[in-house]
């Protein structure tokens, strides 16, 4: 029990707000697409915001972290694509949800409540190359002739500009600014978490043995690359590296997939089967993050 309460401390938060929100769905209809647009378009690019300029946190000395993350994503990918070949699934539609996982709505919970606001930046560093990631090389995968113009006119790319910017001329944002930047930012993660339930409980599921072996494949894999990469990081990022390999797949995936004609079941399946492995690889991955010196 000593061992096993503090990660229950840090796990059951996260998944106390995506049972709230699966039984909310469940017992009522929902449409959660308008707060999920302002999630995208306001809330999250204020959490990077806030996260980047309050602290001056330089993203720049995260680089190997970054570095290490990618390395995670596309190893990940690969692996997945070329079983998803032997298995003669849509190779696209099981590999690209392996590569990029839940770093919104489970990921920085997460990191925020086992490593703390101190190290906070570091998991906003992996957040924002994510998305920059899902957001290009992601959909170029689900579809080639997809513009990445439209990647610019995204507001989380604004908000990593202008945090960027504070950082290099290193202004002090006055407090009656940055505070309220902040309390709407902080909004976004339960509301990630909460979204996510809802979510979950709106999936029809049909492809179980696919979606289960997705759902596991993506958290080995993902823990199997992040391991020996973690001894190359210093302090708590090691251990950011680790639980980011134990992520799940991203429900953007879906969306993505649903929108390109990419196998949306397969999809929706690994996504589904995914969340419901992390109970048992998310605590794995903390147990590692919190219970070895890698990195320390």
């Amino acid at each position: 029990m000593p061992t096993l309460y503090p990660l229950f401390q840090i796990i059951a938060p996260v998944m106390l707000i995506i049972v709230i929100g699966w039984l909310y769905a469940r017992h009522r209809p929902v449409d959660m697409s308008a707060a999920n647009r302002l999630n995208v378009e306001l809330l999250s690019p204020l959490l990077v915001f806030a996260a980047m300029a309050g602290k001056h946190a330089q993203l720049g000395q995260y680089w190997l972290l970054m570095l290490l993350s990618t390395v995670v994503v596309c190893g990940s990918g690969l692996v997945a694509y070329l079983l998803a070949r032997t298995m003669r699934f849509n190779p696209i539609a099981f590999s690209v949800p392996q590569m990029f996982t839940n770093t919104g709505n489970m990921g920085l919970p997460l990191w925020l409540f086992a490593f703390g606001e101190t190290h906070f930046p570091a998991a906003i560093a992996i957040f924002v190359l994510i998305n920059l990631l899902h957001f290009t090389l992601g959909i170029k995968l689900f579809n080639r002739h997809a513009p990445l113009s439209e990647v610019i006119k995204t507001p989380m790319v604004w908000a990593l500009l202008a945090g960027l910017l504070v950082q290099y001329l290193q202004l002090e944002i006055p407090l009656w600014l940055i505070k309220p930047v902040k309390m709407l930012g902080e909004v976004a993660i339960p509301l990630m978490l909460f979204a996510l339930g809802v979510r979950m409980a709106q999936f029809k599921v049909t492809r179980w043995g696919a979606g289960l072996l997705g759902g596991v494949l993506c958290p080995l894999s993902g823990l199997a690359l992040a391991w020996p990469l973690a001894h190359a990081l210093p302090h708590a990022q090691a251990g950011i590296l680790l639980l980011f390999g134990a992520l799940p797949p991203a429900v953007l995936n879906y969306l993505f997939a649903e929108q390109y004609g990419q196998d949306p079941e397969l999809v929706a399946a690994q996504v589904v089967a995914g969340t419901l492995a992390s109970l048992l690889f998310v605590p794995l991955a903390l147990g590692l993050a919190l219970n070895t010196s890698i990195g320390y």
